[in-house]
């Protein structure tokens, strides 16, 4: 319970003056025991009367303090398990609470204020403030916060990712904003900008890298658990929860943009410059930026490119969803570029597809060439399967197809008739009645082969086939069928009558 100095005040005078019990302050003064004795005990004062009894703890605390000289941070659990090896035998809550009475406090670090000169430095970092459900997926909701550190003019944009696509169009967006970038950008230890660190030795992110030398400014990361070095953007990112996103309303991503791209050039830049407070950000930034850099003739791609490895179906999976491709290029490699607003599906320098970015899960996102290449192929492909069941039964089919391609004929339906012929008749009367049809001077057509196959089956005389296809309640409708002999239904109705 936090207290007043005056009821403190209150409660050392009852105590020491008018010699009150803990009891008896704590009752007339309306407070717990407990607040009674910390006051005391924080005053320094020991009580009249009391009898001073030593502590269990009190043996062991030259070992207590030893050990916690050389291990500052270990914890209380592990310290008790060690007096308990040599003796100690008291309860331990108790002793977590004397253990943090006699921890040694961290001497407290002063910090020198960083100051910078106009358009030198500017800060950035990531920010997860929220989900936001689309469809079937629930996609973090990530701000990249950019500040300038002279001027504390602020850049705001949300994503639906961190990736390194979104991070480099945050500083694409700032950049564009500001008409110019600061010389040096510092950055926390993330992914997208060190990769490994071992003290002073670092390994940037070759992305960035490439980003900040088309720019020509400094990457600078700071010093690990130093976030006082790059404050400026730490505060920043506080005052766009407080200023901004707090209880804001938006319907989807790029509303809230607009919003925030509407608050960064509004109220967040009438607020008083730090550097300056006799101005605002707004002014402060119309004087920091004749000193920033000036942004390259030519912008850089900010795509995110990757190797994607193609199924047996015309789909590229990318980034939770399916992007349809091409039928021709199944079974390959190819390389996506994204951006937060489109996907491009390329092989090698050609251009297979165009889509519209999708940040919903398991969606297929399809344009309908794609899938109509794709049915006709098949289609094709079933032609081809009964021409070579044909000329696998009938050898002479090919020269009839030939001689009707020749005359443009529709092979589709000429292949199709004979595979049903050649189901009916067999593969023997069907060679058979083809080279009938070639020797003679009719038309490379499936009639000919047909009448052929006719003249065949009655110089036979055998009967007309019945189609294999037709389903077993169609060839049996014809089944002769014996009726019953009626004159018993009469010898049971006499019997009956008898027996009645």
């Amino acid at each position: 319970m936090t207290i007043g100095v005056e009821l403190e005040a209150q409660i050392l005078r009852y105590y020491h003056v008018e010699k009150w019990r803990c009891g008896t302050i704590a009752r007339q003064l309306h407070v717990h025991r407990g607040t009674v004795q910390r006051v005391l005990a924080q005053a320094g004062l020991p009580r009249i009367g009391a009898v001073l009894r030593p502590a269990q703890i009190d043996a062991y605390l030259p070992f207590i303090h030893e050990t916690l000289k050389k291990f500052p941070a270990l914890t209380a659990s592990r310290l008790y398990a060690m007096v308990t090896e040599r003796g100690y035998q008291g309860n331990i809550h108790h002793f977590r609470h004397q253990v943090a009475l006699h921890r040694p406090r961290p001497v407290a670090e002063a910090y020198l204020r960083l100051r910078t000169l106009p358009g030198e430095v500017g800060e950035c970092d990531w920010a997860h403030f929220d989900r936001l459900q689309i469809g079937r997926a629930r996609r973090p909701l990530m701000a990249f916060v950019m500040v300038l550190s002279w001027s504390r003019h602020i850049y705001l944009r949300f994503f639906l990712d961190a990736r390194m696509d979104s991070f480099l169009a945050g500083h694409a967006g700032a950049f564009t904003a500001w008409s110019g970038l600061p010389r040096i950008v510092k950055y926390d230890n993330l992914r997208s900008a060190v990769l490994e660190r071992q003290g002073d030795a670092i390994r940037f992110n070759p992305q960035l890298l490439a980003f900040a030398a088309h720019h020509h400014y400094e990457p600078r990361p700071v010093a690990v658990a130093r976030g006082n070095e790059k404050g400026r953007v730490e505060r920043a990112i506080r005052f766009v929860r407080d200023a901004f996103f707090a209880a804001r309303k938006f319907t989807d991503l790029d509303d809230l943009n607009a919003q925030a791209a509407l608050w960064c050039a509004g109220s967040a830049a009438d607020r008083p410059c730090r550097e300056e407070p006799t101005i605002t950000v707004r002014e402060a930034f119309a004087r920091e930026q004749p000193s920033l850099l000036a942004l390259p003739e030519n912008p850089y791609p900010c795509e995110l490119q990757l190797a994607v490895t193609v199924g047996k179906q015309p789909y590229v999976r990318f980034d939770l969803n399916d992007y349809s491709i091409p039928p021709t290029h199944v079974r390959r490699t190819l390389t996506v570029r994204a951006d937060p607003g489109r996907v491009r599906i390329l092989d090698g320098a050609d251009l297979l597809a165009t889509h519209e970015r999708s940040y919903d899960r398991g969606a297929q996102v399809e344009i309908a060439a794609h899938l109509d290449a794709l049915v006709a192929s098949k289609r094709e492909a079933r032609h081809h399967r009964g021409l070579d069941h044909l000329a696998h039964a009938a050898p002479a089919s090919r020269t009839l197809m030939l001689r009707a391609a020749e005359r443009g004929a529709n092979l589709g339906n000429i292949t199709a008739q004979l595979l049903r012929l050649l189901d009916r008749y067999g593969a023997a009367e069907l060679q058979a009645a083809i080279e009938e049809t070639l020797a003679s001077d009719a038309a490379p057509h499936q009639n000919p082969v047909r009448l052929a196959l006719e003249r065949r089956r009655e110089a036979r005389q055998a009967p007309p086939p019945v189609a294999i296809s037709l389903p077993e309640h169609v060839r049996n409708k014809d089944t002769l069928v014996t009726p019953h002999r009626l004159d018993i239904y009469d010898q049971l109705n006499g019997a009956h009558d008898e027996h009645d």
